[in-house]
C-alpha cells in the first residue's frame, strides 16, 4: 500500500487530518531509492501519517492543498537532484528531459524547488505549522553558498525560503526526533529548546551557538573568508567529531547542529524491511512512465557514504565519509522479496552504492574517532589503515545469485579500481567474478582525466592504477573468452584544466586506451564542493595558489569538443587481447549515478 497522496486514500483509511505532509519535485515512486518516500516510510514506521505530494503546480492550490493541513510539519524537499542541475546543463542550457517526471517531459519541476514549494504552502495555508527543509537541494545549499547559475553567494537556503527548520544528511533519525519532538510540544509536554537541540537539524536564532562562520555578507564580499567559512563546514561534517556551527545573516544567525549519529547496520536493515511498492503510485503513473522507475526498481543498495572524497562530489557532504552497509542477510532477503513480484524477469540491475565495491569494511580508526583532519582515506594514495577486503561483496553475490528466479545480477554502481589493486587477498578474485558474471559489456570506471596537476585538484589518483587495472581487465576478459570494455567517465573544464591538457587527455585516450570517447561531462559548479569553491575563487583551497579556471561557456564546450572529435582515431591497435580492440560510446549515466555524483 502506498503512502496517501489522494483525497480518496485518506477517506479510505479513515485518516481526518495527516500527521505530516511531505513535498517532492519527484513524481511519487515508493523506493528506498527515493529520499522523500524512505523518510515517509520511516515516519510511518514510528506511528506518524504521513501523505505526499509529488510535483505540485506552482500557480495555483490545487495540489498542495488536497490532502488538507498536516497536524505536525511540512516536509519540503526539491526531489532526487537539485532543481538547478535537474534543470540545466552545464552550459546553463534548459533540460527538455527528467527522468523523474511522469512523460519525461521536463515542464513539473520549478527552478529553486525547496523555495517555491515553501512559498506555495505559505500562500495557501496562512499561520500554519513547522515547515521543514530536507534532501539533497536543503542539504547542500545549508550554508551561505556559491550559486552557478546566478554567479553570486547566496544565503543560506533555510533564509531563502523563510523555513522554520532544516533537516541535512540523510537525516533518517533527525526526522524521527523531531516529528516526536514537535508532537510532545503540541501535547504540551515539549518546548522550543528541546526541538534545538536534536542533531543533524539547522534553524534560525538571535544568538550565536558554536563555532561561528565568516557571515554572508563577509563571504559575500571576501572570497578568502568564503573558502575559510566552506573548509570550517567541511571540517565539521563528520559526527563523530563535529562541533555545532552558525554564520550570521544580517542580525540572525543560521545554526545548524552537529550531524546525526550514522544509522547503524541493525537500522539500516530495518530501514529496508519496510513495505515499499517499488513502484509509481498509480496517481502518477496515469500521467506517464517514469524513467528514473526502469533504473532503481529492481535495483539494490547495499551501503551508504564513501570514502572517496572527491572534490567535485558532494557525497562527504550529504551522505558521509564513513561507509556504512546493511548486513548480508537483509540484502539476500530484499532480493528474494523481489522474486515474488510479478513484473520481475529475473535480472537485478544494480547492486550497489556511491561506488560498488566500498560494501563490507571500513577503518577501525575512523569508526571510532572520526575522519582524519589531515588526511584522505584514497588521496593521495590509500591511507595504510584502510584495508580494502572485498570478500564481503563476493559472499554477497554468491548468495544473491543462488536464490531460486535471480538470473543476473549486475553492477553499475561503478568501482573504484584502486581498491581492487590493493586489495592483495580478494581483489583479483573480486574482478574476475565481476568480469565473468556481473558486467554486461561495460564496466564503469571513473578516471575523470589524465593530467596530474587537474587530477590533483580533483582530489583523484593518478592514471598509473587505470593503466594497471586496465591490463588486469584485459586479462581476465580474454582469459574468459569474452569481448568487454571499459567505460570511461571523463570531465572537461574542471578548475585548472585547460584546452591544452583537454590536447593531452585526448592523446591519453587515443594511444593508452584505445577509444575515442563521445560522451564527456563538462564540469558543474554545484553548492558544496571543494571544486566548486575552486571554480569561485580561482585559488586551490589547499595550497591558495592561484589556478585557471575556465568560465566562458563556449570554451568550456571547446574543451569537450577535443576530447569527443572524432576526426582524430584511435590507431589500428593491431595484435590485442579482447576488449580493446573497439571504440565505443559510454553509455548515459543512469538517474541515480548522476545524482550522486
Amino acid at each position: 500500500m502506498f503512502l496517501p497522496t489522494t483525497p480518496e486514500e485518506l477517506a479510505a483509511r479513515n485518516i481526518k487530518q495527516l500527521d505530516i505532509i511531505l513535498v517532492t519535485g519527484d513524481a511519487y515512486i515508493d523506493s528506498p531509492f527515493m529520499g522523500v518516500s524512505l523518510v515517509g516510510r520511516v515516519l510511518e514506521a514510528n506511528g506518524f501519517s504521513v501523505g505526499i505530494i509529488a510535483q505540485p503546480a506552482p500557480d495555483t492550490d490545487k495540489d498542495i492543498s488536497r490532502l488538507g493541513e498536516p497536524k505536525l510539519f511540512w516536509g519540503i524537499s526539491g526531489g532526487a537532484v537539485d532543481s538547478m542541475v535537474a534543470n540545466y546543463t552545464a552550459s546553463k542550457k534548459w533540460r527538455k528531459q527528467d527522468d523523474y517526471t511522469p512523460g519525461g517531459v521536463n515542464n513539473r519541476r520549478p527552478d529553486r524547488a525547496v523555495i517555491v514549494y515553501t512559498n506555495l504552502v505559505r500562500r495557501f495555508f496562512k499561520n500554519t505549522v513547522p515547515v521543514v527543509l530536507g534532501g539533497i537541494e536543503a542539504s547542500l545549499r545549508r550554508i551561505a553558498h556559491y550559486d552557478f547559475w546566478s554567479n553570486r553567494i547566496r544565503r543560506s537556503i533555510l533564509f531563502d525560503a523563510k523555513a522554520d527548520y532544516l533537516v541535512f544528511g540523510m537525516a533518517h533519525a533527525t526526522i524521527v526526533n523531531l516529528a516526536r519532538t514537535l508532537q510532545n510540544k503540541k501535547e504540551g509536554s515539549g518546548n522550543l529548546d528541546s526541538v534545538r537541540e536534536i542533531q543533524g537539524l539547522g534553524y534560525i536564532a538571535r544568538q550565536p551557538r558554536g563555532i561561528e562562520l565568516p557571515s554572508f555578507e563577509e563571504v559575500s564580499k571576501d572570497k578568502a573568508a568564503y573558502t575559510r567559512s566552506f573548509k570550517t563546514f567541511y571540517g565539521n561534517t563528520d559526527p563523530v567529531t563535529a562541533s555545532a556551527l552558525c554564520q550570521k545573516h544580517q542580525d540572525r544567525y543560521l545554526v545548524l547542529n552537529p550531524p546525526a549519529p550514522y544509522s547503524t547496520t541493525a537500522e539500516l536493515d530495518a530501514i529496508h524491511e519496510l513495505p515499499f511498492e517499488r513502484d509509481l503510485h498509480p496517481y502518477y503513473k496515469s500521467m506517464g512512465k517514469v524513467r528514473a522507475l526502469e533504473t532503481i526498481r529492481f535495483s539494490i543498495p547495499t551501503h551508504y557514504g564513501c570514502y572517496g572524497e572527491c572534490n567535485f562530489c558532494a557525497i562527504t557532504v550529504h551522505q558521509g565519509r564513513t561507509v556504512r552497509w546493511r548486513s548480508r542477510e537483509s540484502i539476500v532477503a530484499e532480493a528474494e522479496q523481489m522474486t515474488r513480484d510479478r513484473d520481475f524477469k529475473g535480472y537485478i540491475f544494480d547492486l550497489g552504492g556511491p561506488t560498488a565495491n566500498m560494501y563490507g569494511f571500513e577503518c577501525k580508526k575512523k569508526m571510532q574517532k572520526g575522519s582524519c583532519p589531515d588526511r584522505r582515506c584514497l588521496y593521495p594514495k590509500p591511507c595504510p589503515t584502510l584495508k580494502p577486503d572485498h570478500r564481503a561483496q563476493l559472499d554477497l553475490l554468491t548468495a544473491i545469485e543462488g536464490l531460486p528466479g535471480i538470473k543476473k545480477v549486475f553492477i553499475n554502481s561503478g568501482i573504484r579500481y584502486d581498491l581492487i589493486l590493493r586489495d592483495k587477498s580478494k581483489g583479483d578474485a573480486y574482478l574476475a567474478k565481476v568480469v565473468r558474471d556481473h558486467v554486461s559489456g561495460q564496466m564503469k570506471v571513473a578516471p575523470e582525466h589524465t593530467s596530474p596537476h587537474v587530477l590533483s585538484l580533483m582530489g583523484k589518483q593518478t592514471v598509473d592504477d587505470l593503466l594497471a587495472f586496465k591490463r588486469r581487465f584485459d586479462r581476465i576478459s580474454s582469459a574468459s573468452g569474452k569481448k568487454q570494455f571499459l567505460t570511461y567517465y571523463l570531465i572537461a573544464a574542471h578548475p585548472g584544466c585547460t584546452a591544452k591538457d583537454m590536447g593531452r587527455l585526448k592523446e591519453f585516450t587515443r594511444e593508452k586506451l584505445r577509444i575515442n570517447p563521445e560522451q564527456v561531462q563538462i564540469f558543474t559548479p554545484t553548492p558544496s564542493t571543494f571544486s566548486t569553491l575552486m571554480y569561485y575563487t580561482g585559488e586551490n583551497p589547499f595550497t591558495l595558489e592561484r589556478i585557471f579556471v575556465e568560465k566562458d561557456l563556449r570554451a568550456k564546450e571547446k574543451q569537450k569538443q577535443i576530447v569527443t572529435d572524432k576526426s582524430r582515431r584511435p590507431r589500428s591497435p593491431g595484435r590485442q587481447k579482447p576488449g580493446t580492440e573497439k571504440s565505443f560510446s559510454p553509455k548515459k549515466r543512469s538517474p541515480r549515478t548522476r545524482r550522486r555524483r
